[in-house]
Order: structure tokens, then C-alpha cells, then sequence
């Protein structure tokens, strides 16, 4: 079973304005947000298939509790309230699906793989797709 454990600064990010724009997120705020996001220090702690996993910026922390296999409670990257549930997709990689609890908006998923030394943690809106690549810290 792969380690997911550790704290991990991010290398690289692709598409996150786009990925806020298909999530509806107006200019100005995607603006802060592109802003405060660019340098999370996320925090991951496995406990086997139990997850934790802490992430801070300069505006906004959160952290998720869950356990592979079960539905639970988290936001959507815009603060939107849904239910998700995480599985195995490949031996290193975690895909989660997010349903959104009430109101409309795109499909949205999170996915976290690692490879090599590198976490990869994928964010998804409908088409759009956010790609973050985070080292070790």
C-alpha cells in the first residue's frame, strides 16, 4: 500500500483559474483565490485505508477526514457543500466523485495519485481539469 503520508509543497499547477471558472467562481474572487492558493502547505496523515489531509493558504484552511470506501462530508473547491466517496483507482492513485448536497453545478471530482517522489492531486469540473504537482517539503 502506497504512503501518502508527509507534508508536501507544491511544484506546479495547471488550469486552477479555468477549473474556477467552470465552477462559476466570479473574477474577483478567482483572483484571491489564484492568489492564496499558490502556495498550500498541505499536511497528509494515513492511517492505512484512513485518511487526513490539511490544507492551508493565506485565506482559507481545510481539512478532511475519511476512510476509502465510505461516504463523508467535504466542500467542493468553491465551499460547496457534498458528499464524497474515495476509492482505490489504481494501486497509488485515490479517486474521489463529490455529489453536491443541494443546488445544481458541474460534476466535480478530486483524485490524488502518487508517482515517484511526486504527489499528484487532480481537481475536476465537468471537462475542466486541474492538474497540482506537489513535492515533499
Amino acid at each position: 500500500m502506497p504512503n501518502f503520508t508527509g507534508t508536501w509543497k507544491m511544484k506546479s499547477s495547471e488550469n486552477f483559474d479555468e477549473m474556477l471558472k467552470a465552477l462559476g467562481v466570479n473574477a474577483m474572487l478567482r483572483k484571491v483565490a489564484v492568489a492564496a492558493a499558490s502556495k498550500p502547505h498541505v499536511e497528509i496523515k494515513q492511517n492505512g485505508e484512513h485518511f487526513y489531509i490539511k490544507t492551508s493558504t493565506t485565506v482559507r484552511t481545510t481539512e478532511v477526514n475519511f476512510l476509502v470506501g465510505e461516504e463523508f462530508n467535504e466542500e467542493t473547491v468553491d465551499g460547496r457543500k457534498c458528499k464524497s466517496l474515495a476509492s482505490w483507482e489504481t494501486e497509488n492513485k485515490i479517486y474521489c466523485k463529490q455529489t453536491l448536497l443541494c443546488g445544481n453545478g458541474p460534476k466535480t471530482f478530486w483524485s490524488r495519485e502518487l508517482r515517484g517522489d511526486e504527489l499528484i492531486l487532480t481537481f475536476g469540473a465537468d471537462d475542466v481539469v486541474c492538474t497540482r504537482i506537489y513535492v515533499r517539503a
